[in-house]
């Protein structure tokens, strides 16, 4: 199986939303990542609802939708009214996290779960079993383009090892610092789904870098 690759519309141009979404379209990107912030579970606010409902109607890959917000299970539901394939969620942000995976899977989503750089893959163990996919943030949530942490090679590691141990299907995506250098390792250590941002909009050739990502 070749890398899934979710790029990031953070780093998209917001004055031409269309045409990048188009881009998105017509390349060969398996889904499309979108990151929601709150200002207070992460230090910056990034989009909300009308923008996702506006991508959506054009959008013709599955929505990967990453919140990055407190309480992230107010949202169940109109997540999955918009029609999101994924609804990840921060394990830092959910008290109940395995209520709130059920809830998800019962509103017809895919649930994801997040780990910031510094929570261990082993917080999983007693969930893995129930997740489809678990989201490793290589940078600090809250702001793109910032610089890869090197720690995040083991962590997936430690991650793949759990996941094939327990005989979870979940995949493993990582997000931040995703570029020409970083993802070749990623993939090498394991992981199934590669989120990229400013290296994918802002390339001079972004269906290239697409192609390439995809086919390490």
């Amino acid at each position: 199986m070749s890398t899934l690759l979710s790029p990031s519309l953070l780093a998209a141009n917001f004055l031409d939303l269309r045409s990048d979404v188009e881009m998105i379209n017509n390349s060969e990107a398996d889904w499309l990542h979108l990151d929601i912030m709150d200002g207070m579970f992460v230090p910056n606010i990034s989009f909300g609802f009308p923008v996702i409902e506006a991508v959506a109607k054009i959008c013709k890959k599955p929505l990967d939708v990453h919140y990055m917000i407190e309480k992230p299970e107010r949202y169940i539901a109109h997540t999955a009214r918009i029609g999101a394939m994924m609804m990840n969620v921060h394990y830092e942000a959910c008290t109940h996290l395995h209520r709130t995976i059920q809830e998800i899977h019962d509103a017809g989503m895919k649930a994801g779960v997040t780990l910031n750089p510094s929570s261990p893959v082993s917080l999983l163990e007693d969930i893995i079993g129930d997740v489809d996919m678990v989201l490793l943030m290589s940078v600090n949530p809250g702001f793109g383009g910032q610089k890869f942490i090197e720690n995040t090679i083991q962590k997936v590691k430690n991650l793949r090892r759990m996941i094939d141990e327990s005989g979870s299907k979940a995949l493993i995506e990582v997000d931040g610092g995703v570029q020409g250098e970083t993802a070749p390792r990623l993939v090498e250590a394991g992981v199934d789904v590669l989120v990229s941002g400013s290296y994918v909009f802002k390339s001079s050739d972004p269906y290239k870098t697409i192609h390439d990502l995809k086919n390490l």
